[in-house]
């Protein structure tokens, strides 16, 4: 190992050793999260509007703080776009998050100077506590890259605004902003594929050895890498990169794919951040699922996924959670958001400690005939299907199809390298669905519904289409699920 991957690793095995002494106290860590988040913000308006000199546990603030979705707190979070202070949280936000979700408009998310550090100390220890337990210590030794929104940042009133992944990059220590690619004047061009551009002539001659970003990125990163320097793999590139970090979107879909181009094993580690919290980031093994970010500033509440809007849900605290049921998460958090529905949905797959799945937004959901099919359902069977078949997905979508004769599932799918016998692709995945999800088996079966079909989109088809809205680039990407056919008529556009 080089200098500072060797002063590092004391460090790195003190945040290992901390973050497995916390999973053992996750319900006792949340509790106090919340009371003290709640003593913090008692003389804001929103603390005096619900009473919280009154609340002294769980079942209190249950009574006093309703769940609610953006709309409903958006009243609070307009008062601090305004410029008064001590509204949910005390003072002024010292950043207003711009969130533009694929299912709605443009969110504005508080960011106190007391939730930054929770945002930055969940990513970075999740990584050196996960290069420390995999004796990858050295790849601090060389550069790494972010690929991450732009760190140029606007004003709303007199709070700086922007995309959380350039804002952290504001925040970065110093310790890393030294290894950290692209630089800030390629990280600030808008037009994403003149910045991707930009980052390959500015990383390809680099010794690097960590790539961050969410999967499809990464993708067009690692494409247009290959493409500029005429090598066949990732690894002849950069023979020293050891690790990958994605989060985002489900990386089950570009496994594969992102296996092929870099040409050679890595290590790969999943993170869940959001623009309300970080939630959770894997300390183990994949199929094990992520370890809750039960220290992080946040207290998470859990509502069954079929009960989110319910006039009265079932709100549960960790310690009441059951294993492999879909979940809404709820974030109460240290930058003033209370009760906040963020859209989430997860399943925890153990207690001991809290570990747990990403299984989709609660918007993106296809029921268009009863099936009640989440993004886990369509993601793990097109995963199987390509296991089976050795045909590779690169982007895809659902969406139910209806008219007078014929009601089915609609797939647009972006196909790697081709995709060979269609027919047979479709019967697979139809049969892999019908596994995955027994209403979907039930429907096709009573004839309701015929078994789906597929329309291959051209190479770089979905690229294209967010390209042509305005969202090519950061967090933006097409959603996996839709219980219409908006987007698929827009698409089809990109139709082979």
């Amino acid at each position: 190992m080089g200098l500072k991957s060797t002063l590092l690793k004391p460090y790195a095995r003190y945040v290992s050793n901390k973050i497995h002494r916390d999973s053992k106290r996750a319900v006792e860590i949340q509790e106090k999260t919340l009371l003290k988040n709640i003593r913090y913000a008692e003389k804001t308006a929103f603390g005096k509007d619900h009473l919280f000199h009154q609340i002294k546990n769980y079942s209190d603030y249950k009574n006093q703080v309703p769940i609610r979705e953006y709309p409903a707190l958006k009243k609070y979070i307009d008062r601090f776009l305004n410029g008064e202070k001590d509204v949910s949280w005390p003072g002024l936000p010292k950043y207003i998050i711009g969130t533009a979700g694929t299912t709605g408009g443009i969110k504005h998310i508080p960011l106190s100077k007391e939730s930054i550090p929770f945002h930055l100390k969940a990513g970075t220890h999740a990584g050196l506590s996960y290069a420390y337990r995999n004796n990858l210590m050295d790849m601090f030794d060389g550069k790494l890259i972010f690929l991450s929104g732009s760190p140029a940042l606007g004003k709303i009133g007199s709070i700086p605004t922007g995309r959380l992944s350039g804002i952290v990059n504001h925040e970065i220590p110093s310790w890393l902003r030294n290894s950290q690619l692209p630089s800030i004047e390629t990280n600030c061009i808008p037009d994403w594929i003149e910045k991707i551009h930009h980052i390959v002539l500015e990383t390809h001659k680099q010794d690097l050895r960590m790539i961050s970003g969410i999967p499809p990125w990464i993708v067009m990163y690692l494409e247009k890498l290959l493409e500029y320097t005429g090598k066949k793999n990732v690894i002849d590139v950069f023979p020293n990169l050891r690790l990958l970090i994605h989060g985002g979107v489900s990386y089950k879909p570009y496994q594969s794919i992102i296996n092929n181009l870099i040409g050679a094993p890595i290590a790969f580690l999943e993170t869940y951040p959001s623009t309300e919290g970080f939630i959770a980031f894997q300390d183990g093994h994949p199929d094990e699922g992520m370890l809750l970010n039960s220290n992080g500033g946040v207290f998470f509440e859990f509502v069954p996924a079929d009960e989110i809007f319910n006039k009265n849900p079932t709100r549960l605290h960790l310690r009441d959670i059951k294993l492999d049921t879909n979940y809404a998460v709820i974030i109460n958090n240290n930058a003033g958001l209370w009760g906040s529905i963020i859209g989430d949905t997860i399943k925890f797959s153990s207690k001991n400690p809290y570990r747990l799945f990403f299984t989709g937004r609660i918007a993106q959901y296809l029921s268009a005939f009863g099936e009640h099919i989440i993004s886990s359902n369509v993601e793990d069977a097109i995963r199987r299907t390509v296991d089976q078949t050795k045909i590779e997905v690169k982007e895809f979508t659902v969406a139910p199809y209806i008219d007078q004769e014929i009601c089915q599932h609609h797939w647009l799918i972006e196909y790697q390298n081709g995709h060979g016998n269609m027919a047979q692709f479709e019967k697979i995945l139809d049969q892999e669905m019908q596994k995955e999800n027994f209403h979907y088996r039930d429907l096709v079966a009573g004839k309701i519904i015929q078994p789906l079909k597929i329309t291959a989109i051209k190479k770089d088809g979905f690229r294209q289409y967010l390209y042509s809205q305005g969202k090519l680039g950061g967090q933006n990407k097409v959603p996996r699920l839709s219980n219409d056919y908006h987007i698929v008529n827009q698409l089809m556009q990109f139709a082979e």
